[in-house]
């Protein structure tokens, strides 16, 4: 399997992880907030499996999942889930990704 078609099945179960808790909330404009979060956790599996930069697997995880989330969080203003999420995600991702 290639880089590529890795950083697609990691994005689709990062991104599907993280929209399932939305179904149960409550807001405002829902299906664009559930389309937003997938496709910002489907970044970060993606970038991870594909960028190559001399550090270990689970530190390059780590800073994309936190480095692309940060928008989201400074937008929602909610920082401990998006960001955990993004950390715990990228970390997970960058063990597997080596």
């Amino acid at each position: 399997m290639t880089n590529i078609e890795k950083g697609v099945v990691a994005g689709l179960i990062f991104g599907a992880i993280s929209i399932i808790p939305m179904f149960f909330m409550k807001f405002e404009n829902k299906r664009s907030a559930i389309i937003a979060s997938f496709i910002s956790r489907f970044s970060i599996g993606f970038i991870i499996f594909n960028l190559n930069i001399p550090v270990a697997g689970w530190l390059k995880g780590s800073l994309v999942g936190f480095i692309l989330s940060l928008p989201d969080a400074l937008v929602t203003k909610q920082y401990k889930p998006i960001l955990g999420l993004g950390l715990m995600g990228g970390l997970i991702c960058g063990f597997f990704a080596g």
